[in-house]
């Protein structure tokens, strides 16, 4: 059977986020990868592997070595659909700031 990972499950594992990160700055190699994290080789390969069946991250042979980049077409589309709900909120909590101050300013007065 071919599971098909969801790409917020992948994100949803800080785990994961961080190696994300580590990537965004340059590519790495997985072993160079988990020289960051106190995980074993094999449990950052299967982070990495999860990662890149979502195309959160793309992988490129330089002779021997695979290093592994950030899909950032992938990452924007993510972030696209996330913003929707970044302004959505925003503007719910500046129209509750706007509320409480009115209120402030009522009790203020009294």
């Amino acid at each position: 059977m071919n599971l098909r990972r969801d790409v917020f499950q992948a994100i949803s594992d800080p785990t994961r986020r961080a190696i994300l990160s580590l990537i965004a700055i340059q590519s790495m190699t997985p072993n160079a990868i988990a020289e960051h994290f106190n995980s074993s080789r094999q449990t950052i390969s299967k982070h990495i592997q999860i990662l890149a069946e979502c195309q959160l991250l793309k992988q490129e042979q330089a002779g021997r070595e695979i290093y592994y980049y950030i899909n950032a077409h992938k990452v924007k589309e993510v972030s696209d659909w996330a913003g929707q709900f970044r302004q959505l909120w925003e503007g719910r909590l500046n129209r509750m700031e706007t509320v409480l101050k009115n209120i402030k300013k009522q009790k203020a007065k009294k």
